[in-house]
């Protein structure tokens, strides 16, 4: 499969797991187009991705960071495959704990399973959880294009 990873990472964290994303999908034998949106950037926005991976960090109570916003409105339609994944922090409360990761699920109306990650993935669950998460999304996507 052709899959676009685009992430936006304020610290760091996020990178860490689009990084991880990354080495799994070229493991198991994936075309992975990988990049870090930023202001300016010139995407490669093709539509024949058989699947987008978009990642974020959360930002002002909830809410998806400015770059991916940006990243999000230059796609000239919205895919109909698209994972969500992104970092947070509980410290400021549940309610909004990787807050962008729901915004955008919600708007691309993805039916994959979303990933939060608390901060960085730092310990052998999260490393667990991430493999996981794209070995589910990979087998709903395959079961499609079968």
């Amino acid at each position: 499969m052709r899959i676009l990873l685009a992430y936006d990472s304020l610290s760091g964290n996020t990178k860490m797991v689009a990084e991880e994303i990354e080495a799994e999908l070229v493991r198991v034998g994936h075309d992975v187009t990988s990049f870090r949106v930023y202001p300016g950037a010139q995407y490669p926005l093709e539509t024949d991705y058989d699947l987008f991976m978009l990642g974020a960090w959360t930002a002002d109570l909830g809410r998806t960071p400015p770059d991916m916003k940006d990243f999000i409105a230059e796609l000239e339609m919205k895919p109909p495959h698209v994972a969500i994944f992104g970092t947070g922090e509980t410290q400021w409360s549940m309610a909004y704990f990787c807050g962008a990761v729901d915004r955008m699920a919600t708007y691309f109306e993805s039916v994959y399973p979303r990933l939060k990650i608390e901060q960085m993935p730092n310990n052998e669950r999260d490393h667990v959880a991430i493999k996981n998460w794209v070995t589910e999304v990979l087998s709903m996507r395959e079961g499609v294009v079968k």
